[in-house]
């Protein structure tokens, strides 16, 4: 008699992964046409700029003016993002940004736009700035499923990416031939349709109640377990909202993230790079761009080289998620943030086109998958009443430190030169990827992280 050989049974295939659904496309969208249009400002407002002066110092201010209020503003943003609609915060801030970029096309096209307007203008339209970028992260959460995050973070920030740089900056080039009227109206029109686009095409109200005050909470300690219960009853439409004044709003989210063990660490360590970074590009341009510039790049040339940030952007943007899990999160975004930083030298060293694309390349490649980590992990550890505040917190020091950073660079460069500079900001940037990869674990995320909660239905 043979024996027969049993048989295994058939590997079931993995489950797929939700969809990311319909309402998240209509916010890429519609953060595609406005980043678009952020794109061409960022990259053509500097540029014509350069048509007014060659000074470091004024270069360097509207650097600066550029963040400045994310300094100002960035918690009082994120306390009125956490009690208001996060789609309606986004619509306002567009069309608001819409008509204060028609009244600097007039001004350019009437030839009485100045330097010290232009600064006014920059500043202006990065307090639009803040409030959309804080309501579009914090809606996120809101539109996706939590083991999604880090695939609609990605998303988010190809598309930031394609439209800022890919096409923003080759955009802004071409509309400079045509009149500095050109690079302030487009984006003009590029706000309204963003705005139209979530009015349309993200029904529903996306406003987090904080939770009533209870017995339990009342006897629980400022604890990760205590964030959890709190997210989870802020979800509940069934629960009261507590009211609480504007100002107790905002010492929530600065104490919220002030005692969090590892969003501390990952606030002050993306800070300290971002003013490293404001330091190194507010001065950038002038190593680059000029007869009398390292590189020699002409203003129509310039913008095609930043195309491989985006390049770069794009590319990190698609395999965030996959090296996440090979890799780790902690692990992978020190690496990037390490690895990216360290090659900002290349550019002094090495003043010629080749490498400097190829740096810039690998820049956008590595600080985008760094960023999106950076991004989800905070989505992860933060009550979902409390995204908008914190994110504001967090970005107020993150960014607030930028224009310091700037206006220290101009000061820096017009005394010692633009080389020691940029080095000097390289080396500033490497040391605070070094202290951040002695101290921070993977298992102190894991233990942090809070349990998702369930969206609340959208009402049309």
């Amino acid at each position: 008699m043979t024996a027969t050989t049993p048989t295994a049974p058939p590997t079931p295939a993995p489950p797929a992964a939700p969809a990311l659904g319909r309402r998240f496309h209509a916010l890429l969208a519609a953060t595609g046409a406005a980043n678009l249009g952020d794109g061409v400002v960022a990259v053509g407002v500097p540029l014509v700029a350069l048509g007014l002066t060659r000074s470091p110092d004024a270069i360097a201010l509207l650097s600066a003016a550029t963040w400045l209020p994310w300094l100002v503003l960035g918690v009082s943003a994120g306390v009125l993002v956490d009690r208001c609609d996060r789609r309606r915060v986004q619509v306002v801030g567009l069309t608001a940004r819409a008509a204060l970029l028609a009244a600097g096309t007039w001004l350019a096209a009437t030839g009485a736009l100045t330097l010290p307007l232009l600064v006014g203008l920059v500043l202006a339209y990065g307090v639009t700035e803040v409030l959309v970028d804080l309501a579009a992260s914090a809606i996120v959460p809101d539109l996706v499923p939590r083991e999604r995050l880090a695939a609609a973070n990605g998303r988010v920030m190809a598309v930031q990416q394609v439209a800022n740089a890919f096409l923003g900056a080759p955009v802004a080039g071409a509309l400079l031939t045509l009149g500095t009227g050109w690079v302030l109206g487009l984006p003009a029109a590029l706000a309204v349709a963003g705005a139209l686009v979530l009015w349309r095409g993200l029904p529903g109200r996306y406003r987090r109640t904080a939770p009533a005050p209870s017995t339990a909470s009342a006897s629980a300690s400022a604890s990760a377990s205590a964030s959890a219960s709190a997210s989870a009853s802020a979800s509940d439409p069934s629960t009261p909202a507590r009211r609480t004044s504007a100002w107790s709003d905002v010492r929530e989210g600065l104490r919220f993230v002030t005692h969090h063990r590892v969003l501390r660490l990952v606030v002050v360590t993306g800070a300290v790079l971002n003013m490293a970074s404001a330091a190194y590009f507010a001065v950038f341009v002038l190593w680059v761009v000029g007869p009398g510039s390292a590189v020699g790049m002409t203003e129509r040339t310039y913008p095609l080289l930043t195309l491989g940030i985006a390049v770069g952007a794009v590319a990190g943007s698609v395999l965030g998620e996959p090296l996440v899990r090979r890799v780790g999160e902690v692990r992978l975004m020190v690496g990037c943030w390490a690895v990216a930083f360290s090659l900002l030298a290349v550019p002094v060293l090495v003043p010629r086109v080749a490498p400097l694309a190829v740096v810039l390349v690998l820049l956008g490649l590595l600080s985008t998958v760094g960023n999106v980590i950076s991004e989800t992990v905070r989505q992860r550890l933060v009550p979902a009443h409390l995204l908008g505040r914190v994110a504001g917190a967090a970005r107020t020091l993150g960014y607030g430190l930028m224009p310091a950073g700037a206006l220290l660079a101009g000061v820096l460069a017009t005394r010692h030169g633009l080389a020691p500079v940029l080095l000097g900001a390289t080396a500033l940037a490497v040391v605070t990827v070094a202290v951040a990869a002695a101290v921070l674990r993977q298992r102190d995320v894991d233990a942090h992280e809070l349990p998702a909660a369930p969206a609340e239905p959208a009402a049309a």
